[in-house]
């Protein structure tokens, strides 16, 4: 079904971030990212003199409610290009309908890997952009004994499986696989923190999601775990969620993402600058919310370049394509639709702040199925940079 092609007026786009359930912190950073990248765009005058409308609905956190707004954004609304998801869950839940109405999703969020389609482009990290190199890390820092804890979906269990392959690479050993409900309740962790107690792990692994994210960290927090000697490593944990939890249940505890909030590139520190006076000083910003960010950016200039929002010609000029956003330089593969990008590991700090403890200063390329799975082995770009 083809869709609609509006010479004047405004170009409109579809935002689907979640304001309430589950996920909304973090999904809040996402919106507030995007509504930022189209203010600028506008501020600017627009894309070929036509402001950016944005049409927002709330999912929720909900891949039922998405996929019916997905459907009346692009069947009602009469929209071509989509900003959103946040949950692997909710990202499956409409990526049929997008395919089925020809539109194209820009999808800002780490994810497991293992997927494309022709109507979506990936900003998010991929597995071998933030899970080897947090396997590295651990595996050289703190040990190879590891419990996994995770939320009870599809992501948890896929990353869970390929960390289980990148700590075996070291003759590591997953001790427990723990999992809870979503909807998770605090009682839900007393078995988890039992669990850890007895399996006694160099490192716990933590795909947790969402609210239940500070409860988790308080748990541990409670247990007397020291996060010097037994750390809780996320790819899920962000800014978002340490803002809901204390500074003391937040310290010494490890991710790895392509941006963190204090990274000191003058880049960074404008959106940062940005995103705060115009969200508020106490507003999150997280690696998901730079991708959200730049995607937009990206996607209304490949619209400037072929003056339409038709995706198959949006498509074409995304190939390749380049991006000065605030992590570094990025690139969307035309390979596969995924972005290179910059992974970092990083630490929390006493006042509950990531600090970078590693960063390899290499841009790396996609690999979203993994072809490549050796600890020393990313697939590196040629591009460099050394700050971090």
């Amino acid at each position: 079904m083809a869709l609609h092609e509006d010479q004047s007026g405004s170009w409109r786009v579809g935002v689907l971030f979640s304001q309430t359930g589950v996920t909304a912190a973090v999904e809040r950073s996402q919106l507030n990212a995007t509504l930022l990248a189209i203010e600028e765009i506008n501020a600017a005058g627009g894309v070929l003199d036509r402001p950016i409308e944005p049409v927002i609905y709330d999912p929720a956190s909900s891949p039922k409610q998405i996929r019916g707004l997905a459907e009346r954004l692009l069947q009602a609304d009469r929209v071509r290009l989509l900003f959103g998801c946040y949950m692997t869950s909710t990202r499956k839940a409409i990526l049929p309908v997008v395919e089925a109405y020809r539109g194209l999703l820009f999808y800002p969020t780490l994810y497991e890997g293992f997927e494309y389609s022709r109507h979506c482009i990936y900003t998010g990290a991929a597995p071998n952009q933030n899970s080897i190199q947090l396997a590295k890390y651990l595996l050289s820092v703190y040990g190879n004994r590891f419990v996994f804890v995770g939320s009870n979906y599809i992501y948890p269990y896929e990353s869970n499986r390929l960390m289980a392959d990148f700590v075996s690479q070291d003759r590591g050993k997953v001790l427990d696989e723990l999992y809870v409900p979503l909807q998770v309740q605090p009682k839900d962790f007393e078995r988890v923190i039992a669990k850890i107690k007895k399996a006694s792990p160099d490192v716990i692994f933590s795909t947790v999601v969402g609210s239940g994210t500070a409860m988790f960290y308080q748990a541990y927090r409670e247990a007397g775990f020291d996060p010097a000697k037994m750390p809780i490593a996320s790819l899920t944990t962000s800014e978002a969620e340490l803002a809901e939890m204390s500074a003391e249940a937040a310290e010494g505890h490890i991710t790895a993402a392509p941006f963190f909030d204090t990274l000191s590139t003058p880049s960074a520190r404008r959106f940062v600058n940005n995103f705060k006076q115009r969200f508020g000083p106490d507003a999150p910003v997280t690696a998901s919310a730079e991708a959200a960010y730049f995607q937009v950016h990206l996607a209304m200039r490949a619209v400037a370049k072929c003056g339409s929002d038709d995706p198959e010609r949006v498509l074409v000029e995304l190939r390749d394509a380049e991006f000065d956003a605030p992590q570094g330089r990025v690139r969307i593969d035309h390979e596969n639709n995924h972005t290179y990008l910059w992974p970092r590991i990083a630490r929390v700090d006493g006042q509950g702040r990531f600090r970078t403890v590693w960063n390899p200063g290499v841009r790396i390329k996609p690999d979203p199925y993994c072809v490549v799975q050796s600890l020393d082995d990313w697939s590196a770009d040629e591009f460099h940079a050394s700050v971090t």
